[in-house]
């Protein structure tokens, strides 16, 4: 079958995690709606768990396999995450993505090229911690991204049936932009996942970065709140 897609995409769990993910092989099984659950060995933030995962994203095109199983597999994780089984499964079922496992931590294209997702792309671990430096260096960030172009920007939050229009200034970064619409909104930004021409735009890159086209929309993802 096809290669594996890289020396940190094995079998067992990447360095400094272990999972508790038990499965049974076969030759094609429906998604598991469960998440992975998991335990960093060195407890990580809210920050360094989208560091890592925009990491992997980023660099999975490069090795083996078809980019856009790469793209659908980014697209049915995040679906996962927020609680969407059914468009996680559509999405798989769409490229013709293999479960043997029922879980997108193992997966083949029907050209029967190997996929292997890093169990921290599909859940958070269980030992997350709470990131205060984070919010902190992105205030001084946002402090000294006051000039710009006003410009208005649409998004489409996944838990409302309309757009919003906001505007923004064109130095605004993701975060800062991100905290307007929980101002408005009531979403926190740790809950919003944002997505334009099917990438992810990460908390630091600026709007004017981004080459959001007028009257173009961003795509907004809201996790589910974690319940106390």
């Amino acid at each position: 079958m096809g290669g594996c897609v890289g020396t940190h995409r094995e079998n067992n769990p990447p360095s400094g995690e272990s999972s508790d993910v038990t499965v049974s092989v076969g030759r094609n099984q429906p998604l598991k709606a469960e998440k992975p659950k998991w335990k960093s060995d060195h407890p990580l933030t809210e920050g360094q768990l989208r560091s890592k995962r925009d990491e992997f994203w980023d660099t999975a095109p490069a090795f083996e396999g078809r980019k856009e199983i790469w793209d659908a597999l980014k697209a049915a994780a995040y679906a996962l995450e927020t609680g969407d089984h059914g468009l996680a499964q559509a999405i798989v079922d769409g490229a013709s993505i293999s479960l043997p496992h029922g879980t997108l931590l193992d997966c083949y294209d029907e050209l029967g090229n190997r996929y292997q997702l890093p169990v921290y792309v599909l859940s958070a671990p269980t030992n997350l911690i709470e990131d205060n430096s984070e919010s902190d260096t992105q205030t001084d960030t946002d402090a000294n991204s006051s000039a710009g172009v006003e410009v208005p920007v649409r998004f489409r939050l996944s838990n409302m049936a309309k757009d919003i229009k906001v505007m923004v200034k064109t130095t605004d970064t993701v975060y800062k932009v991100k905290k307007l619409l929980y101002e408005n909104e009531g979403v926190e930004p740790e809950r919003q996942r944002w997505f334009f021409s099917g990438k992810l735009l990460n908390d630091k890159l600026r709007i004017e970065d981004a080459k959001i086209p007028k009257g173009f929309v961003v795509q907004v993802i809201v996790s589910p709140q974690a319940e106390s």
